[in-house]
């Protein structure tokens, strides 16, 4: 934490307009990236995140209100391993910025990557601003990256540990000739690679400009002061919980390896203002990628916190309020070279459990499951056009769902996963960019949990393949054990994923994993995504809101004449 170094407290106006200040230095770095990356995954689904952090510990002190929740907690991590190799290779230097993807040390998983650049002020360095991207592809088994096969991390995409992609401002071409040789789309890559370098150039010229309005010292209380704040406000919530033991576990469908069900189980303790999450009951690092990062876990920690309690700032003061209980060797604390591609899965189930425990001390705090899984769904393949015959092709995306019931509402339809603010890209963006065609985009009726408060609907998705020949892959959960309900709520469906083949629809071996899935022209594949959790007995919901249902195809008559509530 930032140590003040003025007598003089700040004033609560110039705190608050510092404050505003400095997000909207971390806002435009993101606007600046989503306007020039050429990836959908960042230009459209905003997959990235822009922050400043603190020069000694690396912690998270502002992040952009855009960029993704989980990177909250990673980044830092992220920060911390860049500038630890930069000691070791003679110190951070002003104009460099170091680039790397290694999951195991910035969290999240190899298709994330972080760009950490120093901020200098008067020859001292003030602090670190960074940047964090999803890349389109960047190589492994499988276009796209999400490998449910993979049993290693060298097998899901290439590893690059912390380097210097500029050196004192000029790029180093042999590092980008490296990352180029590493992808089926170099275009692509080299795109969001100057989009995130010009994001950290306009951060420095922003916040440069800002220290030369307030002062160096200021604006440093400020970030010391916000954070500190946080800290406070976090304990006040925590407070406000009944002391005891609350614990809850989950299970994934599987590793995409073997099909065994894996646990996620918590116990949390509150005591007074403090708070504990330990996992130590949970599965240990299994064969397949549904494996994640200690800093991957804490990330994960901090976005379920900030549903429970929204009004908490995105800085590192939250996680100061909390003790982790992360022992070695679970599949949330797996380590090279245990795969972790598939961690957007996890991470939903480790934010499930949180919902779950922190409903059983305040049911009116918490919220019902989400749909639990982004349905990463990659389907590859070359052109046949006489203009651009032989030239590969990459649509990967994710998919929506309904979100959980609250003690105030029923759940979002058809909205994003809770671990981001990214957005589902549009079908017409994917058909421009892609040979598809989306035959079905509609809500999954009957399939979020009944209810006081109904859990909103999941979505189906049914993609035409227009080219002659493709390979598609998807990755996803919650096939097997749908989305819980809470306080007397009712579960979701589950998630079904289908495809044809040989004009017959099947269905994966594994319910929610599969690679190598050959479709030829006009076959097509379809998602069933799950709805919501329900909140509250289903007796408890207004015959009104019942009829409301009915008449917007919500939900079928015989299915609310039917309905139990599951335990």
């Amino acid at each position: 934490m930032y140590e003040h170094t003025t007598a003089t407290a700040l004033d609560p106006v110039t705190l608050a307009v510092l404050k505003g200040r400095l997000e909207q230095i971390a806002d435009e770095m993101d606007a600046t990236l989503y306007r020039s990356a050429f990836n959908p995954i960042i230009a459209e689904a905003h997959d990235a995140c822009h922050g400043l952090y603190d020069a000694q510990s690396g912690d998270t002190l502002v992040q952009g209100k855009s960029g993704l929740p989980v990177f909250v907690g990673a980044m830092a991590f992220a920060v911390r391993a860049a500038a630890r190799v930069a000691t070791e290779r003679g110190g951070m230097v002003d104009g460099d910025t170091w680039l790397f993807n290694d999951p195991y040390e910035g969290g999240t998983h190899a298709n994330d990557f972080k760009l950490v650049r120093p901020f200098f002020r008067n020859g001292q360095l003030f602090c670190y601003l960074a940047s964090a991207a999803h890349w389109h592809d960047v190589g492994g088994a499988v276009p796209g990256n999400y490998n449910p096969a993979a049993t290693e991390c060298w097998q899901e995409a290439v590893q690059i540990p912390p380097v210097r992609i500029v050196r004192q401002g000029q790029l180093d071409g042999d590092v980008l000739g490296i990352l180029r040789a590493n992808t089926r789309l170099p275009d692509s890559l080299w795109g969001d690679l100057n989009g995130q370098l010009s994001a950290l150039e306009l951060g420095v010229k922003r916040l440069d400009g800002l220290l030369d309005e307030y002062g160096d010292d200021v604006v440093r209380q400020a970030m010391g002061e916000l954070r500190k704040r946080a800290l406070v406000l976090m304990r006040a919530h925590i407070q406000n919980l009944p002391d005891g033991r609350y614990s809850f576990e989950d299970v994934l469908d599987n590793d995409g390896v073997k099909d065994e069900l894996l646990t996620i189980a918590l116990d949390m303790t509150i005591q007074g203002s403090h708070m504990t999450l330990d996992f130590s009951r949970s599965s240990p690092q299994c064969a397949g990628p549904v494996n994640i990062s200690r800093a991957t876990a804490v990330a994960a920690c901090y976005v379920a916190l900030k549903h429970v309690f929204p009004d908490v700032p995105a800085n590192a003061g939250v996680l100061d309020a909390v003790d982790f209980v992360l022992p070695d060797g679970l599949v949330i604390t797996a380590e090279r070279p245990r795969p972790v591609g598939g961690y957007t899965e996890t991470i939903l189930r480790m934010i499930d459990v949180i919902f779950s425990a922190t409903a059983l001390a305040d049911p009116n705090r918490a919220v019902a499951h989400a749909y639990g899984t982004i349905n990463a769904l990659s389907i590859a393949g070359h052109r046949t056009d006489a203009a651009r015959k032989g030239q590969r092709w990459v649509m990967f995306s994710f998919f929506g769902g309904g979100h959980g019931g609250h003690s105030t509402g029923d759940g979002l339809s058809h909205s994003n996963a809770p671990i981001s603010t990214a957005t589902i890209p549009p079908l017409e963006i994917l058909e421009a960019a892609y040979p598809v065609r989306f035959t079905e985009w509609s809500l999954r009726p009957n399939s979020g949990g009944d209810g006081t408060h109904r859990g909103g609907l999941g979505a189906v998705y049914e993609i035409e393949l227009l080219e002659e020949s493709a390979e598609a892959f998807i990755f996803g959960e919650r096939g097997k054990a749908p989305p819980k309900g809470i306080a007397g709520g009712g579960n979701a469906l589950p998630n079904v994923f289908s495809y044809q083949h040989n004009g017959q629809w099947c269905k994966p071996p594994m319910v929610s994993k599969m690679l190598g899935i050959h479709l030829k022209k006009g076959e097509r594949v379809r998602l069933e995504t799950p709805g919501g959790g329900g909140w509250g007995p289903a007796a408890g919901r207004d015959a009104a809101a019942r009829q409301h249902d009915v008449d917007l195809g919500y939900v079928s008559d015989s299915n609310i004449t039917s309905s139990k509530v599951k335990p």
